[in-house]
């Protein structure tokens, strides 16, 4: 019989040696575009994906969200996300948590991810191929890549960032003042620095969310 403790260590090292999946992630209906590329597990679920996306992006997890997706065996439509167990769940969304990525990837090599029902975020994720890690000993997920700030949380959607943009931009606005003390002080929409992406552990992003304290 193999030591658990040789096992685990074996189990560790094809951990290490296994590929990455990259994506980019890209912001729809604002120009210059505002968009990032990661770089997370094969084994990453629908919810690790999502934690990802928020991350890199720059939101703040405050609102539902969903994957629309084509299930590869059936191809029929669908949504992977937060399901609901009562009638508010119309899009009969599937649990992300219960599903791998790699399970859906040939069918969904281009998905919208939609985050904030209320503002309307939708985000073009792009599969771009497993790609072998860039270091064996570095943690996943990362961001390799990225341009422009994410709008601030509960801006009003497009239509309300370009408003924020245009207020903040001119000092003689009316909203000017207003718009700075909201979102702290400043705000730079060409600011964005992959190397500052702090990605939090999806489990622990579940049990916040999902179970009391």
């Amino acid at each position: 019989m193999v030591p658990i403790s040789l096992t685990c260590n074996i189990w560790r090292k094809q951990v290490a040696k296994r590929p990455v999946f990259q994506f980019k992630i890209t912001l729809q209906g604002i120009h210059p575009p505002i968009w990032r590329r990661i770089q997370i597990s094969d084994l990453c679920t629908f919810w690790d994906l999502h934690v990802a996306i928020q991350d890199a992006m720059g939101w703040w997890d405050y609102h539902l969200h969903d994957f629309k997706v084509i299930n590869p065996i059936t191809n029929k439509k669908g949504h992977m996300g937060i399901d609901a167990d009562d009638d508010f769940d119309i899009l009969n969304t599937l649990p992300g948590w219960d599903f791998k990525v790699r399970d859906y990837i040939s069918a969904n090599e281009k998905m919208i991810y939609s985050y904030d029902y209320g503002d309307g975020w939708k985000h073009m994720v792009e599969f771009e191929g497993e790609h072998s890690k860039l270091k064996q000993s570095r943690d996943y997920p990362i961001c390799v890549d990225g341009e422009r700030a994410c709008p601030p949380e509960d801006v009003g959607g497009v239509p309300g960032y370009e408003n924020f943009i245009i207020a903040i931009n001119d000092p003689n606005h009316e909203e000017h003042d207003k718009f700075l003390q909201w979102v702290g002080g400043k705000y730079d929409p060409n600011k964005f620095s992959p190397k500052k992406v702090k990605f939090d552990n999806p489990r622990k992003r579940w049990f916040k969310a999902f179970t009391l304290v």
